[in-house]
């Protein structure tokens, strides 16, 4: 971006003949150019900080402050009356408040720790949870899936703390099954490292790291979890074949994606620097250089292995290898895409909100309405219908990873889309009676799904109240 300056009136000294005027003129404009653009790029996260005005800014503070504390479940709590209270010997968060979701959902979770309003003794709790019911032998369930060793939890039960490793149900023994995967997410075993990261920095400790859960150090519960998404032979990029798929991310589960995986490779690149991180406040370097070794070659190959010519991501490399927004936002977010390669992916993602195939009342789609894979689908297989759910209805839990990618190339674009957030969130808060939900989860042209939803306002907020 540059600004274009006029000079009006320059002041005509008596020995000053017309082309000199001129070229002080060029002068001048050329050295104030520069100027501006030197300070626009060195203040750029400045500028992406101050998307929304304050008054938004503090609406949205408030707003998520109380959708989170609607989506906690105190001890003893009922959500629901096919369901115990939480036994679980503390807080719980779920994804939503109101009477849904009677279960701790890592991905959820974990996708809203840095909006900074979870304690620390809530942190601790869900840690030490989600730890003491990683899967710790490898098994086969009744639906003929398999959960492996290392494994983390889709979500929790509240009532007698039974990992549920796949999405779909609460049933313990009929989980699974060829719908959701025959083995679990990918997501969750990167999210569960993503917690213990975030635990280290709320407390400035890594101690934590070295005690034993299940008579296993968490930091090796950390290793384990790492290790669980399969690769090709030797390579480092999250890949599933139809025979061992699982589901990429749990914000599409309903969606039937193979090949190499962007988005928990994404994820996996962010592990990649937290466990070296880890390893070297606990003294091993080793682990520490080979992890960071790990993160250098995924951010390599990520945008190599799924660029298209547009500058978007496609979400793999086989099932449903299409364009995917969120898988590009998130890796502008992350600093996986740099530089020109970057700037063009910003500037594709600008042109789409401003051509209308990106957005609705300032939510993002997974899939740009231009990209559909045909009439009757947005991805190529769904078990949801065209424009429902994750197969083409509107999301706000990206809308900051958005707006932090046009503000590369245009800050007014961006203060433009997050402002259509905030006047969404406003007309429909849920706050103002029972018949309206706002934050809704994902919403099309005549309805609305699950209300009062958490990263709908945590993930968002996270990225607008960056200083």
């Amino acid at each position: 971006m540059t600004l274009q300056l006029k000079i009006t009136q320059i002041p005509v000294l008596p020995d000053y003949n017309k082309n000199k005027i001129e070229e002080m003129k060029k002068s001048v404009l050329v050295f104030l150019n520069v100027v501006f653009v030197i300070t626009l790029n060195g203040q750029s996260k400045t500028q992406i900080s101050n998307l929304l005005s304050e008054s938004d800014l503090g609406y949205l503070k408030e707003l998520t402050k109380n959708v989170l504390e609607s989506s906690r479940i105190y001890p003893e709590q009922k959500i629901s009356p096919n369901f115990g209270g939480n036994q679980t010997g503390g807080i719980l968060i779920r994804p939503g408040g109101r009477k849904c979701y009677p279960a701790f959902w890592i991905r959820d979770y974990a996708m809203s720790l840095e909006c900074g309003f979870i304690t620390k003794d809530e942190q601790k709790h869900m840690l030490q949870l989600t730890a003491s019911r990683q899967c710790d032998q490898t098994w086969i369930t009744n639906t003929g899936s398999m959960i492996p060793l290392g494994a983390i939890a889709d979500h929790i039960r509240i009532d007698d703390s039974k990992p549920i490793f796949f999405p779909g149900t609460y049933d313990y023994n009929s989980q699974g099954g060829k719908t959701f995967g025959m083995v679990p997410p990918y997501c969750d075993q990167f999210f569960f490292i993503d917690m213990a990261y975030y635990y280290m920095k709320s407390t400035s400790s890594a101690k934590f790291l070295l005690n034993e859960i299940n008579g296993v150090r968490l930091i090796d519960r950390l290793e384990m979890a790492y290790k669980v998404p399969p690769t090709r032979q030797d390579g480092v990029l999250v890949y599933t074949t139809d025979d061992f798929r699982g589901v990429d991310f749990g914000f599409r589960d309903a969606i039937y994606i193979t090949g190499e995986l962007c988005y928990p490779s994404l994820l996996k690149y962010r592990a990649s620097m937290e466990l070296a991180e880890l390893f070297e406040l606990i003294k091993c370097k080793d682990k520490a250089d080979a992890y960071r070794t790990t993160a250098k070659r995924l951010k390599n190959e990520i945008p190599q292995t799924f660029s298209d010519n547009r500058g978007m991501l496609l979400a793999s490399t086989g099932k449903s290898k299409q364009a995917d927004v969120w898988s590009t936002a998130l890796a502008v977010y992350f600093g996986v895409l740099e530089g020109e390669k970057q700037k063009k992916t910003c500037q594709f993602l600008r042109d789409a909100y401003k051509n209308g195939t990106l957005t609705s009342r300032g939510n993002i789609r997974h899939v740009l309405t231009c990209d559909d894979f045909s009439e009757s689908t947005a991805w190529e297989r769904s078990k949801a219908v065209k424009n429902y759910y994750q197969n083409g209805a509107y999301w706000g839990t990206p809308t900051g990873w958005i707006c932090y990618a046009i503000a590369k190339v245009d800050v007014y674009a961006a203060k433009q889309l997050a402002k259509e957030y905030i006047d969404d969130l406003r007309a429909g808060d849920y706050r103002k009676g029972s018949e309206i939900g706002a934050p809704w989860e994902c919403y099309n042209a005549d309805s609305a799904r699950n209300s009062v939803y958490l990263t709908t306002v945590t993930c968002p907020y996270i990225v607008f109240n960056q200083k």
